[in-house]
């Protein structure tokens, strides 16, 4: 078990595969990209399926989501996934990724056992796409969106996070095109894991803004805190249901109190927050032989340490010094 001294169980282990990325979002890194991990420093497919087996036998894991950068550009990536699903206990499996590619993998990724993936697309219009993203592979993310769905790897869930002067009157339009498709809609405030640390809460488009903007098109009734869970996303039925649009306000509505999530970034570090400073090495460990018990301790002792909130209120926050792309998302 990955328990902490708050009493919070971590069961969601969120898995970077790589530190790359073929799209260029403002909110995420430079127009020229970062430098990125050198490949002996990348976990193994051995070596990441080996802890995700630590994880799911040993520690009471009992979903993996797969994360980058861009966990598509991983070459192994069906193969760690089909390892994983012969785990067991068998975990949940899921996949966050932007999308490009995802109409050429989306089949043999849910042969493999993949069970879902969340895809994301701020915008609808392919200018400010391109704008956001600094590339032009709008329909690229269409059609892997379309291909996502017909593969079966449902609830297809779209992530958008909205920017002031690119996107910030598209929510309605967003969630009529989203309910139209039978996607799931998530709008997510933009944090601060910018690698240029451009981020300032006064220019953010909050939670409270997503939900005036919805309103004025849908109506929009709280699913409540029974239903939510320890899920990072608040929900609302939309006219009154099946149909349902969360929120993601990590910033504006932190939701730290019922974390259950652990982190291993690409190269091998435990992360307990998104927004950690600290890390602790598993990596080492695995290249110097220690036992499947050994990791676990380490693992838990990570865990164990792990800090009641993201400190994003504390007027002396520091974002992580990582960017997103090097610690998952």
């Amino acid at each position: 078990m990955l328990i902490d001294t708050y009493g919070r169980v971590a069961t969601d282990l969120r898995v970077s595969l790589t530190d790359r990325c073929n799209l260029r979002c403002t909110y995420c890194m430079p127009e020229e990209g970062l430098q990125w991990l050198a490949k002996p420093d990348l976990l193994t497919d051995d070596e990441i399926v080996r802890l995700i087996r630590i994880a799911v036998t040993e520690l009471g894991v009992t979903e993996v989501r797969f994360t980058g950068g861009e966990p598509l550009l991983r070459p192994g990536l069906v193969g760690i996934v089909e390892r994983c699903a012969e785990l067991d206990p068998r975990p949940r499996m899921s996949l966050t990724t932007n999308g490009i590619g995802l109409e050429r993998t989306a089949r043999s990724l849910r042969d493999a056992g993949l069970d879902r993936v969340n895809v994301s697309l701020d915008t609808l219009r392919p200018e400010v796409f391109q704008a956001i993203t600094r590339r032009k592979r709008h329909d690229d993310v269409l059609r892997g969106l379309d291909a996502a769905h017909t593969a079966g790897l449902t609830p297809v869930k779209v992530n958008a996070v909205l920017m002031p002067g690119l996107n910030d009157d598209e929510a309605p339009e967003l969630l009529a095109w989203a309910l139209e498709n039978g996607y799931e809609l998530r709008f997510i405030e933009q944090m601060p894991l910018d690698a240029q640390h451009g981020w300032k809460r006064d220019g953010m488009i909050t939670a409270g803004d997503i939900l005036a903007s919805l309103r004025t098109r849908f109506d929009l009734t709280a699913e409540g805190e029974d239903e939510r869970g320890s899920a990072p996303a608040e929900r609302w039925l939309v006219d009154g249901g099946p149909a349902r649009v969360g929120v993601i306000a990590s910033v504006t509505r932190p939701f730290c109190r019922a974390c259950d999530r652990t982190r291993l970034t690409a190269d091998g570090q435990v992360r307990t927050c998104l927004f950690a400073r600290e890390e602790s090495d598993l990596r080492g460990a695995l290249r110097s032989g220690a036992p499947d018990e050994e990791i676990a301790r380490l693992w838990r002792l990570a865990m164990w340490g792990k800090k009641a909130g993201s400190g994003l209120d504390d007027p002396s926050f520091l974002q992580p010094d990582r960017p997103m792309s090097a610690i998952g998302g």
